[in-house]
This record gives C-alpha cells, sequence and structure tokens, in this order.
C-alpha cells in the first residue's frame, strides 16, 4: 500500500456535444472502474492503471467546474447544477450544460467547430497501490476531482507528467533488477567455471 503525494494528476477522455431542447449538452465518461489501461510503455514492458470501484467513494466532488484547458472562466459548474457528476458501479460520467453561462456558448461553438476533440479531467489521489507482478497501479482513494476540461493537448493522450513520472520510475527499477539479476547469472556461472577448473 502507497500513501501517494497530493499532487494533481490528469487523465484524457472522449466525449460528445449535442443540443437538447436548446440546451448545449457536453457528456463523456472520465473513469470506467476496474478495467485495466496501458498508462505508459517503455521497451516493451507495459505499465497499467486501474481505478477501483471505490475510488470515488469519499471524493470531494461539490465544487467541480467546466473549463478550457484546466483554468480561466467556468462555462458549468456543479454548485449551480449545470455541470453533473454522476458516480455509479461501473463508471463517472459527467454532463455539462453550457447554455447557463456567458461563456458556456463559446466553449460549445469550439467544441462543434472542432477547435476541443478531447476531454481531460483533473484529480488528487489519497492512496493507492502497486501490483510489481503485474506492473499495475491500483488507485484506491481519491481526494478531490477538481474539474472536467476540454482541452488542446491532453497530457500523453491518457497520462499527466505525475503519473508518467511514477511509471518511470517503476521501469527504471525493474530494469536495474534485471540487470543485477543478469550481473549475478553471470558471476555464478563464471564462477563454476572456475571451480571446474575450465
Amino acid at each position: 500500500m502507497m500513501m501517494t503525494p497530493k499532487t494533481r494528476e490528469y487523465r484524457a477522455f472522449d466525449f460528445e456535444a449535442k443540443e437538447d431542447n436548446g440546451d448545449l449538452i457536453v457528456e463523456g465518461t472520465p473513469v470506467v472502474f476496474e478495467s485495466p489501461t496501458v498508462i505508459y510503455e517503455i521497451d516493451g514492458l507495459k505499465f497499467y492503471e486501474v481505478v477501483d470501484r471505490h475510488a470515488f467513494d469519499k471524493t470531494h466532488m461539490s465544487d467541480v467546474v467546466f473549463v478550457e484547458n484546466h483554468g480561466g472562466t467556468p462555462g458549468a459548474r456543479t454548485k449551480n447544477g449545470s455541470l453533473e457528476i454522476k458516480v455509479d458501479q461501473l463508471d463517472v460520467k459527467s454532463r455539462a450544460n453550457l447554455r447557463t453561462s456567458s461563456k458556456g456558448p463559446a466553449m460549445y461553438s469550439d467544441i462543434k467547430n472542432g477547435i476541443y476533440d478531447k476531454m481531460s479531467f483533473s484529480f488528487t489521489v489519497s492512496k493507492d497501490s502497486y501490483d510489481k507482478n503485474t506492473r499495475t497501479r491500483r488507485i484506491l482513494e481519491i481526494d478531490r476531482l477538481y474539474d472536467v476540461s476540454v482541452v488542446t493537448f491532453p497530457a500523453y493522450e491518457q497520462t499527466s507528467i505525475n503519473a508518467r513520472s511514477f511509471y518511470e520510475v517503476e521501469a527504471e527499477k525493474e530494469m536495474k533488477e534485471h540487470a543485477e539479476a543478469i550481473q549475478r547469472e553471470l558471476k555464478l556461472e563464471a564462477l563454476k567455471k572456475m571451480l571446474k577448473g575450465d
């Protein structure tokens, strides 16, 4: 079990934009529970992430905003009901009505015109674990969900710099252990040959 420092992380996801009785709706599924996702790959080694089904049980989500590139003026917000975040047994869904703010219609127009074609959400992890054998990080508790955002460039498509760093460290450890194991094997072989008098 690990206690991850509460640095903000980001994950990208697809979305759908549609007009519904005059409302400007943007919907997406930021999280699918218990679904292993390749989050990082180096030299053929794949590292996975799984979000636990109960990761959002205690998450602070009372004031989440819908913004551009994780900043600026909100186009929707959970506080006034124009942004909904729904958690069930399978996933987390977001639904923003961009009609209710001055910023929202312009954001919706940019989405429809292809200026933005990805979304991302930002959050902090308070508890996770790592299975070295399967190279899988399990996110057990998400402390806070900050925003849902339309983005110009998703951070590495599915991961943030913080998460990428986590996997880079794990990959480095694994490659070092592998190299050390090879060195031990070579030394053992050399010792066997020496004892045999080869």
